[in-house]
């Protein structure tokens, strides 16, 4: 990433992620009890991909998993409320000694360019000064900064994020999808953002089985239309529908969508009712 310019503080724009803290001696051991990554493997001032399932193993929320010492795990969130996780996720600590906060106070920025100081799944910063995480893959340089800047909004540049991340295999459901996929039929295993080796967290049956079993039988596809698609479409092969679109970035020229499809399928051409669809690859490079 040498050849890519760092970034400038002119060239950041806000990110509508949220920012929910796990503080205290258990933090760590909770996390690893309810969330499908392996967060006790993960080293500190490291993050990962992770997710809290439902226990029938559907996807409450998908995030950023961020390890920054023994006692603090920090979530980033893309598309789930954090305050309301929280809430969720305080039912279960029982005795536990954590805090579970939503962090409003903090900003969420990101910017098309080499990160300074952060590299692959190497955290660079602390909390009182602000933290850093690269986001590149194949497309590109990308870094997220974490603290109290404020930056300007720019639709634009946001809308480009989200492309980003979708032709990268990282869904970005919407809160009427919460509980309903599983993370093999959202190519989660693209982004390492589950084990089916660590010990007992909600939904882990389902998708250990899964997994061993080899009864994944859907997956993510990236499609490409000249309109403006809905998560929620339906999309079909001419003879009846076969997928779902999970996630959407575009206009009413055009859009790219990440869809859940069969694994196998007939080859026919996919349209989304009268919209003719396009295949494309999926790109890589974004798993940490």
């Amino acid at each position: 990433m040498s050849d890519n310019p760092q970034a400038s503080s002119d060239s950041f724009f806000a990110l509508d992620f949220g920012v929910l803290a796990l503080s205290g001696p258990d933090a760590v051991k909770f996390a690893h009890a309810q969330f499908m990554s392996d967060v006790a493997g993960l080293p500190p001032g490291h993050w990962h991909w992770s997710g809290w399932l439902t226990s029938k193993g559907r996807l409450i929320a998908l995030f950023a998993l961020l390890k920054l010492d023994a006692d603090t795990v920090w979530l980033v969130l893309p598309d789930t409320d954090a305050v309301e996780l929280g809430a969720q996720l305080r039912r279960f600590m029982f005795r536990s000694k954590l805090r579970i906060e939503a962090h409003g106070d903090l900003v969420t920025t990101g910017a098309f360019a080499a990160p300074a100081q952060a590299s692959g799944a190497a955290i660079a910063g602390d909390i009182a000064h602000g933290i850093e995480l690269d986001f590149s893959a194949e497309g590109g340089a990308r870094v997220v900064s974490i603290g109290h800047a404020q930056v300007r909004a720019d639709a634009a540049a946001l809308a480009r994020w989200k492309r980003f991340d979708l032709e990268h295999g990282l869904p970005r459901p919407d809160a009427a999808q919460h509980g309903q996929w599983t993370p093999q039929m959202l190519s989660l295993e693209r982004l390492q953002a589950f084990s089916v080796k660590k010990g007992c967290y909600p939904g882990q049956e389902i998708v250990a089985r899964t997994h061993f079993l080899g009864q994944a039988k859907r997956g993510l596809a990236l499609l490409e239309a000249d309109a403006l698609l809905a998560p929620g479409d339906e999309v079909g092969d001419g003879t009846r529908a076969i997928g779902t679109v999970v996630s959407v970035s575009g206009s009413e020229a055009g859009s790219v969508a990440l869809v859940v499809l069969p694994t196998e399928r007939t080859g026919l051409a996919l349209s989304a009712g009268t919209t003719p669809l396009r295949e494309r690859p999926l790109r890589g490079g974004l798993a940490r």
